[in-house]
C-alpha cells in the first residue's frame, strides 16, 4: 500500500522541486500568514454529501448535429481520425450514435487541432477494440470532449488514452472513460474534468502529470472515479506507487470538489511529489482498498468538508496481519506540510470539517528521517532545485553548509487538523487492533552514514517543533494516538497532556456509533 517509508516514482519523475520564487534563502521557517477563519460544519452530526452518480446516470449528448458540425459516421472505420486530419482548427465534430473505431493499427489515433470540439450523440462510443493504444493525442490546446464513451484502448503503463500528451486547456465533460489500460485520462494545465465517469481503467482513472514543468490550474469536479487499477500494479511491481483513482504529480493549483471516489483498488486520491495549493472539498471518498487520500512530498493544501468512510480496509488489514505496527492511515501526509515561502491560497495544510467514519485508522503525519535530497533512501535523489533562489545539491556534510540541510528536507509541518468528526466502530471494520490510530511520527535516523539526520531529531521535530496540531475534534470509538515513533501508543489523556498537548478542545466518546 502507500507506505511512504519507501519512495516511489513514475516512469519519468522530475527531480526538481517546484520552481518557485522565494524571498530569501534562510531555512528557518517563520510563522505562516494567518488564514481567514472558516465556518466548519457542526461536528455533532454526520455530514451528508451528495454523490456524483455519473456512471449509472450519464448525461446524453445532442440527438442532432449542432449547426456547422462535421458529422462522423460509425460505419466508416477511421472516420473520426480522417475528418479531424482534414478539417481546420476549431472544428466541431458530432459523433453519430453507435460504435466508432479506428484503423486496426496499435498507433492509429485521433490527433486534434487547436480548439477542436468532439460531441457524442446518445450512445456514441469510441472503441479501441483492445488494439489501439491511444484515443486522443497531440499537443493541441483547448480541445473539448463531451458526451462520449471511450473504451477498450490499451495504453502502456504510465501512459494515457485521452489527452495522451497532456496538452493544455482541455475540457472533458459528461464523458465515460472506462475499461482501458494505463490511465484513462491524462491532464494538462488549466484542464477541466467535470461530470465524467472514470471507471475500471487498468492503472489510473486520471494521471495528472505533464512532465515539463508544474501543471497549473487543474479542476476536477463532480466526477465518479470508481474501480480503477484493475491491473493491480502494486502487486505486480511491489512499491511502484503507480496507481490510484487519480494520481497527481507536480500540480501547482488544483480544485478537487464534489467527486465520488470509491471502490478503487488502492488509493483514492494520491498527490505525490511537488504538488502545491490543493483545495480538496465536498467529496465522498469511500470503500477504496487503500487510503482515501495521500499527500506526499508536497505543500500547502486545504482538505475540508469531505465524507470519508470505509477506506483502507484491504491494505490496512493486510499490513496488520503481517505484524506491521505502522499506523497506516486513511488520510496520510508523508513529508508534506505548509510552506510559507511557496505561493498558495494557504500557508498550511488545513484539514477541517470532514467526517471520517469506519475507516482503517484516521490521519497519520509522517516524516522519514532518512529521506531527503541526494539520500540513497530516496529513489528520486540527486540534484534538487531547492526552495531557494538558485539550484544546488544536498551533499555530504563535509562540504554542505546551512541552510542547505534544512531545505533538502520535505518537512511535515504547519498541519492544522480541527473541527473534524472521527467515528470508529470496530465491529463494522471487523478489527481489534491497528485500525484505531491517529499519529504524528518519524523513524530513528540511521541512513546513510553521512546523513545529518541521525537519531531522534526528526521525530522530536515533527512531534513538538513543526507546528502540527490537532484541536476541537470529536472522536467516537476506541481511538488511540501515536507520537514520536510507532512504538509509542497513547490514550486520549496522554495525547492531550505534556509534552504532546494535542487535541485541545476535543472530545472522546468511547461508545462507537452515532
Amino acid at each position: 500500500m502507500g507506505n511512504m517509508r519507501r519512495h516511489w516514482a513514475p516512469a519519468v519523475v522530475p527531480l526538481a522541486l517546484l520552481l518557485l520564487t522565494v524571498t530569501g534563502c534562510d531555512s528557518t521557517s517563520s510563522a505562516p500568514a494567518a488564514t481567514k477563519p472558516h465556518a466548519a460544519p457542526s461536528t455533532a452530526t454526520s455530514a451528508a454529501r451528495s454523490v456524483a452518480r455519473v456512471c449509472a446516470n450519464p448525461a446524453a449528448g445532442p440527438a442532432k448535429a449542432p449547426a456547422g458540425a462535421v458529422t462522423v459516421d460509425p460505419k466508416v472505420v477511421g472516420d473520426l481520425a480522417a475528418k479531424t486530419k482534414n478539417s481546420p482548427p476549431n472544428t466541431t465534430f458530432w459523433l453519430k450514435p453507435g460504435t466508432h473505431t479506428l484503423e486496426r493499427d496499435r498507433y492509429a489515433q485521433v490527433i486534434p487541432k487547436k480548439g477542436d470540439h468532439y460531441i457524442g450523440a446518445p450512445g456514441a462510443v469510441l472503441d479501441g477494440r483492445k488494439v489501439n493504444q491511444y484515443a486522443f493525442t497531440g499537443n493541441a490546446a483547448d480541445v473539448t470532449i463531451r458526451y462520449l464513451t471511450v473504451r477498450g484502448f490499451v495504453a502502456p503503463r504510465d501512459e494515457g488514452v485521452v489527452n495522451h500528451d497532456s496538452a493544455d486547456g482541455w475540457v472533458v465533460e459528461h464523458s465515460t472513460i472506462k475499461d482501458n489500460s494505463g490511465a484513462g485520462l491524462m491532464a494538462g494545465a488549466r484542464q477541466q474534468v467535470r461530470a465524467d465517469c472514470l471507471r475500471d481503467n487498468g492503472q489510473y482513472g486520471m494521471n495528472a502529470y505533464k512532465g515539463n514543468g508544474p501543471l497549473t490550474g487543474l479542476v476536477v469536479q463532480g466526477n465518479e472515479i470508481v474501480g480503477n487499477n484493475t491491473g493491480d500494479w502494486e502487486r505486480k511491481q511491489k512499491g511502484c506507487g503507480c496507481t490510484g483513482g487519480i494520481k497527481f504529480w507536480e500540480v501547482d493549483g488544483a480544485d478537487v470538489s464534489g467527486n465520488w471516489v470509491h471502490d478503487n483498488r488502492g488509493t483514492g486520491l494520491w498527490a505525490d511529489t511537488n504538488n502545491n495549493d490543493f483545495l480538496i472539498e465536498n467529496n465522498v471518498i469511500e470503500a477504496n482498498d487503500g487510503a482515501a487520500l495521500i499527500y506526499e512530498t508536497s505543500y500547502n493544501a486545504v482538505i475540508r468538508n469531505n465524507t470519508i468512510r470505509r477506506n483502507n480496509w484491504v491494505e490496512g488489514r493486510k499490513a496488520a496481519d503481517s505484524g506491521d505496527n505502522f499506523p497506516y492511515a486513511t488520510i496520510y501526509l508523508s513529508e508534506s506540510g505548509g510552506e510559507p515561502r511557496v505561493k498558495a491560497r494557504t500557508h498550511k495544510i488545513e484539514i477541517y470539517g470532514n467526517v471520517l467514519e469506519n475507516n482503517w485508522s484516521g490521519i497519520t503525519l509522517w516524516e522519514n528521517a532518512d529521506r531527503f535530497c541526494n539520500s540513497p533512501a530516496n529513489t528520486s535523489s540527486g540534484d534538487c532545485t531547492l526552495l531557494v533562489k538558485k539550484t544546488s545539491t544536498c551533499v555530504r556534510p563535509a562540504i554542505a553548509k546551512a541552510p542547505l540541510y534544512s531545505d533538502c528536507r520535505w518537512k511535515t509541518q504547519w498541519v492544522d487538523i480541527h473541527d473534524n468528526r472521527f467515528v470508529l466502530d470496530e465491529s463494522v471494520v471487523k478489527c481489534t487492533e491497528m485500525c484505531d490510530r491517529m499519529a504524528v511520527l518519524s523513524n530513528y535516523g540511521t541512513y546513510p552514514d553521512w546523513s545529518p539526520y541521525h537519531g531522534e531529531g526528526v521525530a522530536d521535530a515533527i512531534t513538538e517543533a513543526q507546528h502540527n496540531s490537532w484541536h476541537d475534534n470529536v472522536y467516537v470509538g476506541p481511538w488511540k494516538f501515536v507520537a514520536e515513533d510507532q512504538s509509542k501508543v497513547l490514550d486520549f489523556g496522554q495525547w492531550q497532556s505534556a509534552p504532546y498537548q494535542q487535541d485541545k478542545g476535543s472530545t472522546l466518546d468511547l461508545q462507537a456509533g452515532g
